[in-house]
């Protein structure tokens, strides 16, 4: 029960479903293919360069902005693999983790009544981030069977309040990697209706099959209005380190610095020369780390088969989609609740994640990150429901 005081700008910030499920799993000893985060760590490198860090005294407030080794080697990440140059002085900000980074923008750029474009389902910090500056999210849908975007619909959002589009590609929490021709097409709006782009590009480099993934502001006229954010958080398989970054112009970036600033300052002193390195030297690693994940969801993919549950295959991310009705369910939110003390998994449901609930109702996200034996304990437990369901 919300208390009276309670600002009306966030009345849809509550305890999240992450949170609701992860205590779920707690209380159950279930398997948690809930929550996106790995439970295995980065490169043994980074690891040993964060606790020389901690030994050498590094524990004070870093630079605003970041220190320049990190700023450096974020620049030099995004030309070597992109082709995109950015000044890592003037046009690249340190920040705690992607979410940080993408508060700050939307804060920054949006005033109460701006309107701004999101691909629904959204990421949940998308939209507590719109409300906390008083804008409205228009939703257009990634929805399924195929979850792809409808570009007629894309188009038909704007409006003349449109401030901003919000893209996250690959997303969260599909998997779906946008393709060259709808990014195109995104980028050819968002030029005509001379609006901000803020991307969400924390799964760049977790990408599988044949899907690539392309940066917006390499696109004609995109650049000067394109705030790209990423994290060594997905990276590098350390959640918890929460070193993100956005990158855009000198203009761009000081208005976003101004109001990172004030919500938490600076991020993670000994954790910023050990990010360095990882993106000076760490491309192999993530490469292996990409061909090892796309193991696991197959690995998944292949168990939740089995069960009966056809999954959507993801071009990206940590996770892969199911519809759950059958197994006789009409509702996710229902699934997700009944399945930890059922037979000990935890799951996500979509429909969390949408304006339009009933477009995500038969949906459930599994995070396939997780250790080999994890995921067949799961689908081990998952076998189990399906046969005490078959007797009935």
């Amino acid at each position: 029960m919300a208390s009276p005081w309670k600002a009306a700008r966030v009345r849809t910030a509550t305890a999240t479903i992450f949170a609701e499920m992860s205590a779920l799993a707690l209380a159950t000893d279930s398997v948690n293919l809930g929550q996106g985060f790995p439970d295995t760590d980065g490169p043994a490198f980074m690891l040993e360069e964060a606790r020389a860090a901690i030994a050498a005294g590094v524990n004070q407030y870093p630079p605003g902005k970041g220190i320049a080794p990190l700023r450096s080697a974020i620049a030099a990440h995004t030309e070597r693999h992109y082709g995109l140059r950015y000044d890592p002085d003037t046009e690249v900000l340190v920040t705690t983790g992607a979410t940080e980074a993408l508060a700050a923008a939307i804060l920054a750029f949006v005033d109460p009544g701006d309107e701004v474009i999101a691909l629904e389902p959204f990421y949940d910090s998308y939209a507590a981030s719109i409300e906390l500056a008083g804008g409205v999210r228009v939703g257009v849908g990634l929805f399924g069977p195929d979850f792809r975007l409808d570009l007629d619909e894309f188009a038909a959002a704007f409006s003349p309040r449109t401030k901003a589009i919000l893209i996250n590609s690959p997303h969260n929490p599909t998997g779906v990697v946008l393709s060259r021709d709808e990014l195109t097409e995104i980028a050819r709006l968002a030029v005509s209706h001379d609006v901000l782009v803020i991307c969400d590009e924390v799964y760049e480099h977790l990408i599988f099959d044949d899907a690539e993934h392309l940066p917006l502001a390499g696109l004609p006229g995109m650049r000067e209005r394109t705030v790209r954010i990423s994290s060594a958080g997905k990276m590098f398989s350390a959640t918890g380190w929460k070193i993100g970054w956005a990158l855009s112009t000198p203009e761009l970036i000081s208005e976003i610095t101004a109001v990172k600033q004030f919500l938490t300052y600076v991020s993670g002193a000994p954790f910023q020369p050990a990010v360095a390195r990882a993106l000076d030297e760490g491309d192999e690693w993530v490469e292996t780390y990409r061909l090892d994940l796309e193991k696991k969801r197959d690995r998944l993919a292949n168990g939740l088969r089995d069960l009966g549950l056809a999954p959507l295959m993801p071009g990206g991310t940590y996770f892969l989609t199911t519809d759950v009705t059958a197994l006789g369910y009409v509702d996710g939110v229902e699934f997700c609740r009944d399945l930890p003390t059922r037979c000990g998994v935890v799951a996500i449901p979509h429909q969390v994640f949408y304006d339009r609930v009933e477009a995500g109702r038969p949906y459930v996200r599994w995070a396939f990150c997780k250790q080999d034996r994890v995921l067949d304990e799961a689908i081990r437990r998952l076998h189990r429901l399906i046969q005490r369901a078959r007797t009935g």
